[in-house]
């Protein structure tokens, strides 16, 4: 015999909560997503129609053109593979000193435990300015070098916190206790008991780091001289300065002509159906990637972050 589907009964006050929520999170949906909508029909329609406002929901004269001016673009696809070294060289060196440190700071018995995490905490909020990193970085030899960008922000005090409370909180004291009784190292516990079930918060740390380098154009624009070393966003930038620039120069000449005037209209015109196309292929690599670590990014958020 077939089992009678129960159904649970529930309250006028229930249902009106439940479509408010609905209400809202769709709201919240269409505004988080308004933005990306609007960079994709940008980068198809007429640069004209953009930069005149004509845009707003829907293309407006469907074009390639500002992408096939990307993809032709050398000093684009130059910054493109700099950002990308930028990016997985400096996410790896950021995994590699956060979750060590975090590591042994999750351990009560470390000598100096407290002093060295005051230490960590103190240069949250106190550093030693631009001019003397400035400075630093001179001394060292380091402008105009690729390093440069790779080893600025090498750690970050607030996700090493994070993944010291993933350590203390989600990964139980026995493990580490079976595995001293049977002679393991601190080193060999790390590797063979840490690091194997520090997947989810490892994932997530990976995540913040990438993001952080992929979109980093500060450093940059301090350290960098050299074109040739660019990351992406300083390629993007320059590309909508320069054009904005040559035509207020030209507008503010009186000895400019007609056509000096029309053709820098039309750079500024492809500039900016330029940068909306740009925009869309730097941030299709983490749109491809977070899927795939969706998981592992809601559970160690929550493990990481809401334990203490």
């Amino acid at each position: 015999m077939k089992k009678a589907k129960t159904r649970i009964h529930r309250s006028k006050s229930n249902l009106t909560f439940d479509i408010v929520n609905v209400a809202i999170m769709l709201l919240v949906f269409l505004i988080m997503l308004y933005p990306i909508w609007f960079v994709i029909i940008a980068s198809v329609s007429e640069p004209s129609s953009v930069a005149q406002g004509k845009v707003i929901l829907w293309p407006d004269g469907f074009t390639w053109y500002s992408y096939i001016n990307v993809f032709k673009a050398r000093r684009i696809w130059i910054g493109y593979r700099n950002t990308i070294f930028y990016t997985l060289a400096g996410t790896l060196l950021n995994l590699v000193l956060t979750i060590p440190a975090a590591y042994a700071l999750s351990k009560k018995q470390l000598p100096g435990r407290k002093c060295l995490s005051m230490i960590f905490v103190f240069t949250m909020y106190f550093s030693g300015g631009m001019i003397p990193a400035y400075i630093n970085m001179k001394n060292l030899n380091l402008l105009d070098s690729p390093l440069t960008l790779v080893i600025v922000g090498g750690l970050s005090v607030y996700n090493m916190i994070i993944c010291r409370t993933y350590f203390q909180n989600s990964i139980p004291n026995d493990l580490y206790e079976a595995a001293t009784i049977d002679g393991a190292s601190q080193f060999r516990m790390f590797f063979k008991i840490a690091l194997p079930l520090s997947g989810p918060i490892t994932a997530v740390i990976a995540l913040y780091y990438a993001v952080g380098r992929w979109n980093e154009y500060y450093n940059a624009l301090i350290y960098l001289n050299d074109t040739n070393l660019m990351p992406l966003q300083m390629v993007l930038r320059d590309v909508l300065i320069n054009g904005q620039r040559l035509l207020d120069e030209l507008l503010s000449d009186p000895n400019s002509t007609l056509e000096e005037l029309a053709e820098a209209s039309r750079n500024v015109y492809m500039a900016e159906g330029m940068k909306y196309a740009v925009i869309f292929v730097s941030a299709l690599p983490m749109l491809l990637i977070y899927p795939f670590i969706q998981k592992h990014f809601v559970k160690g958020v929550m493990i990481g972050s809401v334990k203490e």
